[in-house]
């Protein structure tokens, strides 16, 4: 990539929209893992079994750990942790899962209770133990406050016995097999202490060693999940003693030396969120992961675009199959999609670290951005990379041109650390109940603007969140009072259309401060087109509401589909540069054969009759 040079206004429009798509220090910020996933444990490998790959994937978090300065500082930085999984997302889903799993859900947590009780933590940050986390149940997914594996204080042996009380209880989907090595689990339990149920905490649990589980935990591994192979197991506990010092408490909850509970925080919900915040951050690393995948799975898009001949109208010469509007316009709408995804995921990472400074919205509306963001991000993802996989045929279901796998990656993403539904819905009612509307202050009629100007658009943007909580509250207001599901059952549908309008609002306001930073210059001009695009196409999708609300004309209406059209015809012939600015390993793209232009390489016969003739063999004869 070229380098950086001091003055911005003649800075390459390529390093400039790669700082706004990875931020200004993204060399500080991602050039560690670039140069990780560039190197000989991180290629992609041969033909291997899924349980090859399985053992691949932990010889390479163990590659990783040794690399790194410090597994605590990863833990501890947010910014690092999306990192990782922005770069290893592409390379090895699995890793990238199990990386996700070990620092932060597990190690991250340790580190945030440390206040509490000082535990040695260098088995974990060798790996001389592997740390997994143990929360969903069979029975229980998104109702984790619902979870009935229950650890009971023992006042005799002054610790806590866990029990799995039947099989719904059984811990489901965490990584708890031998496999890699002896894993240790914080375990999500009800504590009970005298018979008094105090809720949800973590306890700290050593599960098995190098061969097996220990003495009264059960692990079974799940049927094989499509896709990247993790040993993702049901886990279960039959009487299993810890010591106080397993639990992870605080002044959520607490044992004291005299064996009495107590607690600053009457709430047993918020109990919860206290032991189990690290979930927040795994919402902003789902949301790296399926950006970084799906700008990878288009750039292998427009390159084998570009180098996949095919004959031209009326046997006139052949050309790249990217040259057809048919192929192009469905890419560049995903350009504008995958950079407007990268600047949200950015947007709610800056809020999650501003939440508690006083200069950001505060703590519970930075945590609702990360979840609408990994919701919206984690879909178009999925939207994205189908998209790119039929753009390029049969060859994209092979497994060594990366897309397959990419895809199950990002099927995994849109359920983890809060399946979307639940996380949107939730979302959806708090908004609805807000004090004033989510798109408060959208003026109604009035003077149509220009389709031209990105403050007109977004404007309508606002106004199609407005409106669509507007519908929310007036079917809640219709439906009869003393029936809360049924009134919420009336609304949630508007509701959930009006977080998916927020999400699209606060990525075109990312695209506008992202303009506003840049200098005047090719790059500033580019990042404009995209930004009008993202939005027109979104404007088009729900242009009958905004018609109806009297925010379009008709004749704005029809001119929707003509302003579209011709600003895919002005960012497509720019696909290729601005995949530059993805700032993919060349390593990385070199491993997956239709992203370069000898692919057909990859099919070669070295038996076969072309090679025995000394030249390519066609239907009449050598040649």
């Amino acid at each position: 990539m070229t380098a950086m040079i001091d003055d911005p206004s003649t800075e390459p429009s390529t390093d400039l929209l790669t700082a706004v798509l990875l931020g200004d220090n993204y060399r500080r910020e991602h050039g560690f893992w670039q140069r990780l996933i560039s190197t000989e444990p991180f290629r992609r490998p041969e033909r291997r079994t899924p349980a090859e790959r399985l053992g691949l994937t932990y010889e390479r978090l163990r590659v990783l750990n040794d690399r790194l300065d410090s597994g605590a500082r990863l833990a501890a930085d947010s910014r690092a942790l999306a990192a990782l999984h922005e770069w290893l997302g592409p390379v090895d889903p699995a890793l990238a899962t199990v990386a996700g799993i070990h620092y932060n859900l597990f190690l991250g947590t340790l580190l945030d209770h440390e206040g509490d009780t000082r535990r040695d933590l260098s088995d974990f940050l060798r790996l001389r133990s592997i740390g997994t986390f143990l929360c969903t149940e069979v029975a229980h997914g998104n109702d984790v406050a619902a979870i009935e594996t229950v650890a009971a204080y023992d006042r005799a042996r002054d610790g806590f016995v866990l029990h799995t009380p039947h099989a719904g209880a059984q811990k489901f989907m965490p990584n708890t097999s031998p496999a890699g090595g002896p894993k240790t689990g914080l375990v999500a339990a009800r504590l009970l202490v005298d018979g008094s149920d105090q809720g949800v905490f973590l306890f700290l649990v050593p599960l098995t060693d190098a061969l097996r589980a220990l003495p009264g935990v059960r692990v079974r591994r799940l049927p094989a999940r499509m896709g990247s192979p993790v040993d993702h197991c049901v886990t279960s506990f039959d009487q299993v003693f810890v010591g106080r010092d397993a639990l992870l408490g605080g002044d959520h909850g607490r044992i004291g030396d005299d064996g009495g509970f107590s607690s600053t925080v009457d709430n047993r919900r918020h109990r919860l969120r206290m032991s189990i915040g690290r979930v927040a951050s795994g919402k902003i690393s789902m949301s790296a992961c399926a950006v970084g995948s799906a700008r990878a799975t288009l750039a292998v898009a427009v390159r084998y675009g570009g180098h996949r001949y095919i004959s031209g109208p009326r046997g006139s010469r052949q050309v790249p199959v990217i040259a057809h509007r048919s192929h192009h316009g469905p890419l560049a709408v995903a350009m504008a999609t995958v950079f407007a995804m990268s600047l949200l995921h950015r947007r709610a990472l800056d809020r999650w670290e501003r939440r508690e400074d006083g200069s950001g919205a505060g703590p519970e509306e930075a945590e609702r951005l990360v979840a609408v963001a990994k919701g919206w991000i984690t879909w178009r993802a999925r939207s994205v990379i189908v998209e790119c996989r039929e753009r390029c045929g049969a060859q994209a279901l092979l497994e060594n041109n990366g897309m397959s796998e990419l895809l199950t990656g990002v099927e995994g993403a849109i359920t983890a650390e809060g399946d979307n539904l639940a996380i949107h819905a939730k979302a959806a009612a708090e908004m609805l109940f807000a004090t004033e509307p989510a798109g408060c202050g959208t003026p109604r009629g009035g003077t149509p603007g220009d389709l031209a100007d990105p403050r007109f658009l977004g404007g309508l943007l606002a106004a199609l969140e407005e409106i669509w909580f507007d519908r929310a509250r007036e079917r809640m207001g219709r439906a009869p009072h003393g029936d809360p599901l049924g009134r919420w059952n009336a609304a949630a549908g508007p509701a959930l259309r009006g977080v998916e309008a927020h999400a699209h609002r606060q990525a075109a306001e990312a695209y506008t401060d992202a303009v506003a930073g840049l200098p005047d210059g090719p790059a500033r001009e580019q990042l404009i087109e995209l930004q009008r695009l993202f939005a027109l196409d979104w404007i088009a999708r729900n242009s009958g509401d905004l018609l109806a609300a009297g925010h379009l004309t008709g004749d704005q209406v029809n001119r929707l589909p003509e302003a579209v059209d011709q600003l895919i015809t002005t960012v497509a012939p720019r696909l290729p540069a601005l995949v530059d600015s993805f700032a993919l390993p060349r390593e990385l793209l070199a491993d997956w054969p239709i992203a370069g232009a000898d692919y057909v390489d990859a099919y070669d016969d070295p038996a076969a009759a072309w090679q025995q003739h000394g030249g390519r063999t066609t239907a009449q004869g050598p040649r």
